[in-house]
């Protein structure tokens, strides 16, 4: 979808070399095509940029050790493969990052690839019965790295630990129809199962879990007013508790308290900046700033905590490069500030920088 003219000025910049660390390690940023030549930061000069793009993960290679050349004639010398730059998921879905470790689900081959920057390794879990993933659609991790998976097919939350060892589940198919998302606490206390059920039901909601597991609350019926939902895809919880809700079938957002109030709503449907099209994914920073990806525009949009638009960053693209996207889908922000990006067409993960004044 080619967005309109005035859109894209918006989110038009002006080409800029960034060079930067990645989590603390030395990692280069991709090297694009030599034709392009669009943004690497966001908005466009004059103004001041807010959103740099650093990187992009898709392949064991992306977080490898940089090689000198004595230790490359040593690898070939002695045989040994060099890190392998085949993408290692299939079909990446949702995403969560903290401490260094990305974590993307892979619903076509039902794991959870984990791209472990301070250790330069990659890694997928998910696998080991009889605690088998079956279709991994949504991702959370709490302050203790402990991630949990919402598994539509199984119709529950798995968690594991951050290396991907089995700790226990929560809910299951007499509280679940079909969780696509889930939502944790930074403490770990409060777990929010996105339930986007069937279209013919009218079970559209958010089930609120505590931290033993015990089922506490549901928000929420088939609908389009104050939380209701239509289709609710994802969730996140900001750093004072507040819970966000991707409403796609309603094109909106609305949050609420940790307790499941209604607090407000933004967003409707429309082709101009701070409308939604197709939202698929949302993630939100330590400043409260909210994040929504869209594959229809083939963005994500950052909105303020009131619902108020601050920029847009990417556009449509056949095409993969910085920014460039083919089918957006999750989306996650970590302690540093860094935004990832999931893109199913192109697939790949792609890392921004947020930048400080």
């Amino acid at each position: 979808m080619r967005l309109p003219l005035h859109y894209r000025y918006l989110i038009r910049i002006a080409t800029l070399a960034v060079a930067s660390s990645f989590l603390g390690c030395s990692i280069a940023p991709e090297k694009s095509d030599k034709s392009f030549k669009g943004p690497l930061v966001w908005p466009q000069p004059p103004e001041q940029p807010r959103y740099a793009y650093e990187t992009m993960l898709r392949s064991p290679a992306d977080v490898a050790e940089p090689e000198l050349d004595k230790d490359r004639l040593i690898r070939q010398l002695s045989g040994a493969p060099a890190p392998s730059d085949r993408p290692v998921f299939e079909k990446a879905a949702a995403i969560a990052a903290r401490q260094g470790r990305i974590y993307v689900t892979d619903t076509s081959t039902e794991t959870i690839v984990v791209f472990d920057v301070p250790r330069r390794r990659v890694f997928r879990f998910g696998q080991r019965a009889p605690n088998l993933l079956a279709k991994p659609s949504g991702i959370a991790l709490d302050d203790l790295s402990n991630v949990y998976v919402a598994d539509a097919k199984r119709r529950q939350i798995m968690v594991f630990d951050s290396h991907g060892l089995f700790l226990r589940v929560i809910g299951g198919p007499d509280d679940l129809e079909r969780p696509t998302g889930v939502a944790v606490s930074s403490d770990g206390e409060r777990i929010y199962a996105v339930d986007r059920s069937d279209n013919e039901s009218n079970n559209h909601r958010v089930v609120i879990y505590g931290k033993d597991g015990k089922k506490l609350k549901t928000i929420g019926t088939r609908g389009s007013g104050d939380g209701q939902f239509n289709v609710p895809l994802q969730a996140t919880v900001d750093r004072e508790g507040r819970l966000f809700v991707l409403d796609s079938g309603n094109f909106r957002v609305q949050a609420f308290d940790k307790d499941g109030n209604f607090i407000r709503a933004f967003g409707r449907p429309g082709v101009y900046p701070g409308n939604l099209a197709r939202p698929r994914g949302i993630a939100v920073d330590d400043d409260g700033n909210v994040y929504v990806t869209d594959a229809s525009f083939n963005n994500f949009q950052v909105f303020q905590p009131d619902g108020q638009l601050l920029l847009a960053v990417g556009e449509g693209s056949v095409e993969s490069n910085p920014g460039r996207y083919g089918l957006l889908s999750g989306i996650a922000a970590d302690e540093t500030g860094r935004i990832y990006v999931v893109d199913q067409f192109f697939n790949k993960v792609e890392v921004f920088r947020r930048l400080k004044n």
